[in-house]
């Protein structure tokens, strides 16, 4: 014989359902979200990067030492190098998803069938700057003598860039090439040069020990530093690089708002400056990322061109991805 249920006991009996049907649905979305969560740090991949010892790469530093590359999920792990043929080769070799670099360093790449992106300008400046023992007061002074450049990179563009300023032949000075960057540094404060150009902070080591600045890509309005990653690592680590880019906006942020002195023996430990530097160390306005100017891209596609070290005469899309639209 069936019972019968008041209406008070079917109230409660419905009160009950209720609450375990709602608890078996917060159950569930709990566990959905966390598993989606885990589900996208398992899908988040490391980038490697590469780095040279200038001024390029202190927000890379900042970021990676002060956790902002992990307060956004990703893994970055940063490789230091002391010259651009260094770089280049780790990058084709497949060691590297990105680089700090410049824009020749770029066309050469998909010159030789490598495909690489540029993602941003970089703020790094370049300086020619003369021994202290010559009598130099403009790169006029220069005619005839040797001035070491490394070959075939930025640092000889932005060399030509002012020799073509002050209506100079590019062969009016002996070019000399030393690649490594810290082996130029000894060579032009030994007296075994007359000049050289070279990146921050090392011509401002060259200068703080006596060496005379000449002029450099800041004054001639040169901006040819970018960061670049493969075609691949665009493709297949989107969402990595934005989120890389989302750690170096903070770390720019950072170097705006902090005292030097809070962050400079940090930075002279990582970004494999020597001693001096730490003194004569002078950091640019670092800028929110953003994409090059066209004609700074097509300026060094043409010095390229001229000089038939590359064919292709690439255009602005050819060479930039604009990722940083979705960041």
């Amino acid at each position: 014989m069936k019972m019968r249920r008041t209406k008070k006991e079917l109230g409660v009996l419905g009160l009950k359902r209720f609450f375990g049907i709602l608890c078996i649905m917060v159950t569930a979305f709990v566990l959905v979200g966390c598993g989606g969560q885990q589900a996208e740090k398992q899908e988040m991949q490391k980038l490697v990067v590469g780095l040279m010892p200038d001024t390029d790469s202190v927000p890379f530093v900042i970021a990676q030492e002060k956790g902002f590359f992990k307060e956004e999920g990703v893994e970055v792990e940063l490789q230091q190098y002391k010259s651009a043929m260094d770089r280049d080769s780790a990058m084709q070799s497949g060691n590297l998803d990105g680089a700090v670099s410049d824009m020749l360093a770029v066309a050469f790449a998909k010159a030789g069938g490598f495909d690489v992106k540029v993602t941003s300008f970089t703020d790094g400046s370049y300086r020619l700057v003369a021994g202290k023992d010559e009598n130099v007061a403009s790169p006029k002074d220069l005619a005839g003598k040797e001035v070491a450049v490394s070959k075939n990179t930025i640092i000889e563009y932005v060399t030509d860039q002012i020799l073509r300023r002050e209506g100079m032949p590019e062969d009016s000075i002996a070019k000399v090439a030393v690649p490594q960057i810290p082996t130029r540094l000894e060579m032009l404060q030994n007296g075994q040069l007359a000049a050289a150009t070279m990146p921050e902070p090392m011509a401002s080591v060259a200068i703080g020990n006596g060496c005379k600045y000449v002029t450099g890509s800041d004054e001639l309005g040169i901006n040819p530093g970018v960061i670049m990653f493969t075609e691949k690592a665009v493709k297949d680590k989107a969402q990595e690089i934005r989120a890389m880019y989302r750690a170096y906006r903070k770390a720019v942020k950072y170097l705006a708002d902090t005292d030097r002195s809070e962050y400079i023996d940090l930075v002279m430990e990582k970004s494999g400056f020597p001693p001096k530097a730490k003194d004569v160390l002078e950091l640019p306005r670092y800028r929110e990322p953003g994409l090059p100017k066209e004609s700074d891209v097509l300026d060094c596609i043409k010095w390229l061109n001229e000089k038939k070290l590359v064919k292709e005469s690439y255009g602005y899309q050819d060479i930039v991805a604009d990722i940083l639209k979705q960041n």
